[in-house]
């Protein structure tokens, strides 16, 4: 069967790199990028679209013919909490609108990624397990739950066939940040490679579950690609790689970078962190699709600065 494959919020860090990759395995005329905005000089098919709006994004899955749709349209966890409402309906007014395409026969499979902040300040923090305590107290991480439950709703309603992961903090080197709270790992490398001292929004101690984007990408096409009947929750699988404090990236950053100087100045994104966990168990992903990252802490440093040297003025 011939896919046709349409990324929503394809602007984004996760969207860029993937509208890249599947490009790559599938040929620039079968993706389809999608953004409420379109940006200069893109290279491919792109619609300017709104996910939130059911009659158009029908019109633009008719006009390509889209069999699949990766939704990653959703404002992220800083961002959200300053305005709550566009959280929620961008998360779940445009996921049922996905949802409800492929219900009625006009798409074959989804992805929606969620997220470690559907977790909460009661879960276990360390080593949290796929199966436990969920209470988000975010706006993004009550998005994410929710939409975690009515994915896995209508897959046992309706047979539809959505995937999903809980995303750990994202870094890469080859867009900007987009308001998370995770952010500050991405930031700080920009900081180091142009000889500034990087004041950082988190304390020095707080540890979170942390992936190379490459990695990121890797999951998402993998749990996309796996026959249905490996793919055995329908909410989201816990993936991860590592985890690490400010503190630890620095260390590993003036191996390369020795006069780097880092500062520790909390904000209102340290309350968000507060109550995520500290490291993540994915086995069910290990055991269920055969996940597995390929950088650690070392890794990850060593591949952001080369990448990023010559890019950073």
């Amino acid at each position: 069967m011939v896919e046709n494959i349409l990324v929503v919020g394809s602007l984004g860090q996760v969207g860029q790199e993937l509208v890249e990759s599947l490009k790559a395995d599938f040929g620039a005329d079968r993706v389809i990028a999608s953004d409420v905005r379109k940006p200069e000089n893109f290279e491919g098919k792109f619609e300017v679209l709104d996910v939130m709006d059911k009659e158009a994004l029908l019109s633009v899955v008719k006009k390509h013919g889209i069999t699949q749709i990766y939704n990653l349209a959703a404002l992220l966890s800083a961002t959200a909490e300053k305005n709550p409402v566009l959280g929620w309906n961008l998360t779940i007014d445009g996921q049922f609108n996905v949802l409800n395409l492929a219900k009625e026969g006009h798409i074959n499979k989804i992805f929606w990624p969620s997220s470690i902040a559907v977790f909460g300040p009661t879960t276990p923090r360390f080593d949290t397990p796929q199966k436990t305590i969920i209470e988000p107290n975010t706006v993004y991480g009550i998005g994410k739950l929710a939409g975690e439950m009515w994915n896995q709703y209508y897959h046992q309603k309706y047979g539809v066939d959505v995937r999903g992961v809980r995303y750990p903090g994202l870094i890469g080197w080859k867009s900007m940040p987009g308001g998370g709270t995770t952010d500050y790992a991405v930031d700080i490398f920009y900081s180091a490679l142009r000889g500034e001292k990087y004041n950082c929004f988190l304390s020095e101690t707080t540890a979170l579950p942390m992936m190379h984007m490459e990695d990121a990408i890797r999951a998402t096409r993998t749990i996309m690609e796996k026959p249905a009947e490996q793919v055995k929750l329908r909410t989201s699988y816990n993936i991860s790689a590592m985890s690490f404090t400010p503190e630890e990236i620095a260390a590993e950053i003036k191996k390369h970078i020795p006069t780097f100087e880092i500062e520790y100045h909390p904000d209102f994104r340290q309350q968000i962190a507060n109550s995520w966990p500290a490291s993540i168990n994915d086995a069910e992903a290990r055991d269920h699709w055969g996940w597995k990252e390929k950088y650690d802490l070392k890794g990850l440093v060593s591949n952001m600065i080369e990448n990023l040297k010559d890019r950073v003025k």
